[in-house]
């Protein structure tokens, strides 16, 4: 077996961890987005409350605040106490009740209110970073993206593609390298649930081989 070498870590090759990928994906080849939405707007008000909690938390809490605020302009003029007790069933929810505020402010006056289509524009947004940015791309306007939450990288490292010091931009360049274009979305999507169904991090084997089917 050919590996190279990065940080005193033997990692593996690309062809080796592609043929890692290929099997996670071949294992949930349908696997999809769990976070629930109606419209661009709310998909990227879902993704960017769903730090550090469960995605099915975060769809108790959303079918309210979206009927609450069908539009960025409804929600540009919200009290913020009452944004926040939409979400109080979620952590940091009083942060991202901020958030969500200036990033509908920020829609109304910069972009008329539409979500814009372009990575670096959405990352100017209050409270959406790369992984948000690269989830409403990919499942928003289907743009290949890869979206490292914790089950990628964790995952990503435990199968040693990349170092386990690796931050999470590093993450999604190396599995860009990796991936055919056409697999970014996919993959990303199966790495998720291979990581949340097969592989969580409480799993006991030590060996990530031993959940690979």
């Amino acid at each position: 077996m050919t590996t190279v070498k990065n940080n005193n870590e033997q990692l593996l090759n690309d062809e080796e961890a592609l043929k890692v990928l290929n099997q996670i994906l071949a294992m949930y080849p349908d696997a999809k987005g769990e976070l629930n939405w109606d419209t661009v707007f709310h998909l990227v008000c879902a993704v960017a409350i769903s730090a550090q909690t469960t995605d099915k938390m975060v769809n108790r809490v959303t079918p309210k605040l979206f009927s609450d605020y069908p539009t960025p302009a409804a929600m540009a003029k919200a009290d913020i106490k009452d944004l926040e007790a939409d979400i109080s069933k979620i952590g940091l929810f009083r942060s991202k009740a901020k958030h969500l505020k200036e990033m509908a402010q920020m829609l109304v006056e910069n972009f008329g209110g539409e979500v814009p289509k372009d990575k670096k524009l959405l990352m100017t947004l209050p409270g959406v970073g790369e992984k948000t940015a690269n989830v409403v791309l990919a499942e928003a306007y289907g743009v290949p993206a890869i979206a490292v939450d914790t089950h990628v990288a964790r995952i990503s490292k435990k199968f040693k593609i990349v170092p386990e010091n690796a931050k999470p931009h590093e993450i999604e360049k190396r599995l860009e390298e990796i991936l055919p274009k056409e697999q970014w979305i996919k993959t990303h999507h199966a790495m998720i649930f291979f990581g949340r169904y097969t592989m969580p991090a409480r799993a006991k084997d030590p060996n990530p081989y031993n959940y690979l089917k």
